[in-house]
């Protein structure tokens, strides 16, 4: 999967898939992003958030806050149980990071709703987990290319993949929100798209012009 560092220059909604309550945790841990080895870092913030926890967190929330610039994060199940990644891909060039951030559109749609849960209804089928993997690794090729039809098509795949393998990331009984039309309608008329998270957050949309009613992000490269 991919994980993007962003500068804190506004206040995100809480539980939009986008990180928040793990920074929430940083701050009580640290106050701040302190110095010392990343990886090291994200076992720390690791094991701090998901302490007594009956269902752990994965990874990828600490370390898109703790990495900078654009990361690719190669899980591999026999690696730390899967819960870690094996490799992580960075690329902090300058001249992308401001590509990503002239192509990438926000649209805040709306919180995960109380009560709300994925995880109801699992088709944890091999091959769609094979294609959710190589959607996030069509993701970061395409960033460091500069290729907004590619980023485009691997967002599609990607909540393609999502829907089919976890269909309560788009619709379940607690969301009034049609995240399924909306998703549709920005598909059907930019390159792509695809939620921060599941049971909607924000929309992130894929196009080199202006996308009415959405902001744009700075991505963090130190």
């Amino acid at each position: 999967m991919v994980v993007v560092g962003v500068e804190p220059n506004f206040i995100w909604m809480e539980r939009a898939g986008i990180g928040t309550g793990t920074r929430n945790v940083a701050l009580k841990l640290w106050g701040g992003l302190p110095e010392g080895d990343p990886a090291k870092l994200v076992d720390e913030l690791y094991a701090k958030e998901n302490e007594g926890a009956a269902e752990p967190s994965g990874s990828q929330d600490m370390i898109g806050l703790i990495y900078p610039g654009i990361n690719r994060l190669d899980y591999d199940s026999r690696h730390r149980c899967g819960i870690f990644p094996c490799h992580i891909e960075s690329n902090t060039d300058p001249e992308i990071a401001k590509w990503l951030e002239q192509v990438i559109n926000v649209l805040p749609i709306a919180p995960r709703p109380p009560g709300y849960s994925p995880l109801g209804i699992k088709n944890l089928d091999p091959e769609w987990a094979r294609r959710l993997g190589q959607s996030g690794k069509a993701c970061f090729d395409a960033i460091v290319s500069k290729d907004i039809v590619a980023l485009g098509a691997s967002m599609n795949e990607c909540m393609l993949c999502w829907k089919t393998m976890l269909p309560h990331v788009l619709a379940h009984p607690t969301i009034p929100t049609d995240l399924a039309g909306l998703l549709a309608h920005y598909q059907s008329r930019y390159p792509g798209a695809m939620y921060s998270g599941c049971g909607g957050g924000y929309l992130f949309v894929a196009s080199e012009e202006p996308v009415p009613g959405a902001f744009r992000i700075k991505v963090r490269l130190a």
